[in-house]
């Protein structure tokens, strides 16, 4: 287990996000223009889409059925037990809903650096798995702003209970159409979808088009993305200190909690060990791009200290390091 994580901390990606964090403790007057930053990211979306489709046209659907049920019960599941957990914690619902909506969706970025530590390692996972990656992205969105938006409609349900599940008023409205729109056609959704689409119509034939942009650069592109990742970070590591150490704890616990279940949730759909790693890394991972985004217009009253503080300044370092070991580790008792 040491040796796996030392060979991951030793990797481009991770020394150049530890570069990005001392970068910015230190005061050093790098920074990425907003227009580079922005680039990046559309261009990692575009390229997990594209490679997603074009693996997943080689699939059937009875074998990938699996794995899909899988994603989707993980999407749904890790929001409400993230909502649970921290209410039980004393933390203010919008706050709460803020959280469940970050850790249940996914980081395309730690998804990246876990394929780049199966590549190094030599361990071969499904090609479908990027597709799923897109599955993921917008159900704990949608379930955590829908918890929102039912309370919201009961003023007179202070708490999460028992007694506050056991029935929902004719009255409350659970669909709204600004919540969806924003979970499933705001830009990191449309990217991923539409890249996925493209991908999978068009198959073998898009890759001599997109294979020296989208494939071959991609590595060299995550680090650069992750170099800027490191100075947010760092930006964002003080404003979680101030919120208690048992928040802290939260980000730790969290990812090792929600990632041992996507280990186990993949090997029920029989992956392979790959597949289960990455299933874990995606469970264990905390969004900073496509849920900030939705919290942003939904939930305002959310601070972006925490959630965006938590995901970026602690879960997503902690995964970089340890968390992407731990899962395959994980992956390869469970599996083999």
């Amino acid at each position: 287990m040491s040796e796996i994580i030392i060979q991951n901390l030793l990797s481009p990606v991770v020394l150049f996000f530890v570069l990005g964090i001392m970068a910015s403790l230190f005061k050093s007057n790098l920074k990425f223009p907003d227009g580079l930053s922005e680039g990046l990211s559309i261009y990692l979306l575009i390229a997990i889409g594209l490679k997603g489709g074009i693996e997943l046209s080689h699939y059937s659907i009875e074998s990938v059925i699996g794995p899909i049920f899988g994603t989707l019960f993980l999407g749904v599941i890790i929001p409400l037990m993230t909502l649970i957990i921290l209410r039980l914690m004393k933390m203010d619902l919008k706050n709460s809903i803020g959280l469940a909506a970050t850790y249940g969706s996914i980081s395309i970025v730690t998804y990246g650096a876990a394929i780049t530590f199966l590549e190094k390692s030599g361990t071969t996972y499904e090609g479908f798995m990027n597709a799923l990656v897109v599955l993921m992205e917008s159900p704990a969105i949608l379930v955590s702003l829908l918890l929102l938006n039912i309370i919201e409609k009961n003023r007179d349900i202070p708490e999460i209970s028992y007694q506050s599940m056991k029935f929902i008023p004719a009255s409350a409205k659970l669909i709204d159409k600004e919540v969806i729109k924003e979970s499933i056609f705001g830009k990191s959704i449309l990217l991923l979808l539409g890249s996925l689409f493209i991908g999978l119509v068009l198959g073998e034939r898009a890759v001599p088009t997109v294979k020296p942009l989208f494939i071959d650069l991609y590595n060299s592109v995550l680090i650069l993305f992750l170099l800027n990742m490191g100075l947010i970070a760092g930006k964002r590591l003080p404003e979680v200190k101030k919120h208690g150490f048992k928040l802290l704890l939260f980000g730790l616990g969290a990812p090792l909690l929600f990632g041992s279940l996507g280990v186990f949730v993949g090997s029920l759909a029989h992956l392979s060990l790959g597949g289960s790693t990455l299933m874990g890394v995606l469970a264990g991972s905390a969004s900073y791009i496509a849920a900030p985004a939705a919290l942003k217009t939904s939930v305002p009253e959310a601070n972006p200290s925490i959630y965006l503080g938590l995901s970026l300044g602690v879960t997503f370092p902690f995964n970089l390091v340890i968390g992407i070991p731990v899962y395959y580790e994980i992956a390869q008792w469970i599996v083999f």
